[in-house]
């Protein structure tokens, strides 16, 4: 292979992950919304022709997994093993096209784990640690945090546990400046612009030596630190290594080949990991940082956030049982805006269901099906290539901005039914215009096509059905209902 055809295959190659959800808990819709925006980003890449590699997983170490798991009499792995089944489950039912899925207690990782830490041996020194530590969170926290809370952490309900230890360091202060550079000449871009102001701020305060790791004899659940079996590696710190051990640092072809990753999907609550420590572990390994951090925002359910106490928890797996996995898909992505906080709501989903998907989408295909059968035997095999401007659809997916690109194709759904109503296809067919009526028709079918095309990275199974119903310029033997009527007592 020459420069030129080793430059066009790396510019051909794609690499995002999601981050990967601790397995403490069962999947909630703050995961759904990770997995469906890298899986629309993932499914764009392929359909643009390039080779994408999509990886997610679950995080497995730590005191609190051994905790949990103590609370209901099994083995930490036992506890993992079962959680993480219900998340490859629910991205299975999602249709995530994810194509590694990697777990954190998994050998290969353990032992590039390993291999990492004695290649940052040189920002790596063991120290007394005083302070502060919530095993909910798997988290330190300051003295002015604690002082701020009255000593009990608001995510927990439980007081902070005052601690006192021999741990090793990650000399993560070391990095501030260039961590900065990096995010603020975009070369580590950061969207959207509220999350990349925030995390400037949070450099522009300074970064503290990171502890990273934990006596065995307090947290027995974790990667034995190498050299030093009487430490184990902190969780967070190991589990930030998945997005490289996954492609088989440092020596596989596919690290190689596929970082920097392109797009990196988490949650706003984790943005201190993903935009300070994980730059200064690839800073400290001499690697590239990845080229763009997506952080999506946070939602509650009906105004509410979602709690226990409250018992307004929302089972996603439910919600796909009663209205599909693209049915869902769509609401987060067009209705939880891109670049901050939304909420869930049946009642909005079931009026999306009936208007936006059923009564415009649905409505739209099904009516032109039946007029082509009717007016043309079916017969669009002269159906034109599509005309529509896509420019702010691409614009949108390329911030980020997945509700915006929606909005895009349903102003092609809205215009597509108002044409019918001013064209009247019915009454041309009366008039015995058949060129005028065909030319009508095959513009429907071209725009509809488009507009499937469209949606395939939201909505892949409705979109595809539209695709088969005018497959290869032949109607299908008869149309679907592509939005049928739900009885909404039983969601």
């Amino acid at each position: 292979m020459n420069r030129l055809e080793e430059n066009l295959s790396i510019m051909n190659q794609f690499y995002i992950t999601t981050s990967i959800p601790y397995v403490n808990g069962d999947p909630h819709l703050g995961h759904c919304l990770d997995y469906v925006t890298a899986d629309a980003l993932a499914r764009r890449a392929r359909l643009q022709g390039k080779q994408v590699i999509f990886s997610t997983g679950t995080d497995e170490h730590g005191g609190k997994i051994s905790e949990k798991a103590h609370q209901l009499g099994l083995s930490p792995k036992e506890l993992a093993d079962q959680v993480s089944a219900k998340f490859q489950n629910l991205a299975k039912s999602l249709g995530i096209s994810f194509n590694r899925f990697i777990r954190t207690t998994d050998q290969p990782h353990i032992e590039r784990s390993q291999l990492i830490w004695t290649k940052l041996k040189k920002d790596i020194y063991k120290g007394q640690y005083t302070g502060w530590y919530c095993t909910g969170d798997e988290a330190y926290f300051s003295e002015s945090e604690v002082r701020a809370n009255k000593g009990i952490c608001p995510n927990h309900n439980r007081p902070f546990e005052k601690i006192e230890e021999q741990n090793y360091f990650f000399k993560l202060s070391k990095y501030t400046d260039l961590i900065y550079e990096a995010i603020n000449n975009r070369v580590l871009n950061i969207f959207p612009e509220t999350r990349r102001n925030e995390a400037l701020s949070l450099l522009d305060k300074g970064l503290e030596d990171l502890s990273i790791s934990r006596p065995k004899n307090k947290i027995d659940w974790g990667i034995p630190v190498p050299g030093d079996p009487s430490q184990v590696m902190y969780v967070w710190f190991e589990a930030l290594l998945n997005y490289i051990t996954v492609l088989g640092y440092p020596e596989h072809s596919d690290f190689q080949q596929y970082w920097p990753a392109n797009i990196q999907v988490i949650g706003k609550d984790i943005i201190r990991f993903h935009a300070a420590i994980w730059p200064a572990i690839l800073f400290s390994l001499g690697l590239d940082l990845p080229r763009n951090l997506y952080v999506h925002g946070f939602i509650d359910v009906e105004g509410k956030k979602m709690s226990k106490s409250l018992g307004n928890g929302v089972d996603p797996m439910e919600v796909i049982k009663n209205y599909s996995s693209d049915v869902f898909r769509y609401y987060l992505l067009r209705h939880i805006p891109s670049n901050g906080d939304g909420s869930f709501s049946y009642k909005t989903l079931q009026e999306v269901y009936n208007n936006e998907l059923g009564n415009e989408l649905g409505n739209l295909v099904q009516r032109t099906f039946v007029m082509v059968a009717n007016y043309l035997k079916g017969d669009i095999s002269s159906t034109p290539p599509p005309e529509h401007d896509i420019g702010a659809y691409n614009k949108a997916f390329d911030e980020f901005r997945f509700d915006l690109a929606l909005d895009e194709v349903w102003k092609q759904i809205r215009s597509l039914n108002q044409y019918i109503e001013e064209t009247k296809p019915w009454v041309i067919a009366k008039e015995n215009d058949p060129d005028h009526l065909k030319e009508v028709l095959l513009y429907l079918v071209s725009s509809i096509n488009e507009i499937a095309e469209l949606l395939q990275p939201f909505m892949p199974n409705i979109a595809n059905q539209i695709l088969d119903l005018f497959e290869n310029n032949q109607l299908a033997p008869k149309a679907l209902i592509l939005f049928p009527r739900i009885d909404f007592k039983q969601t």
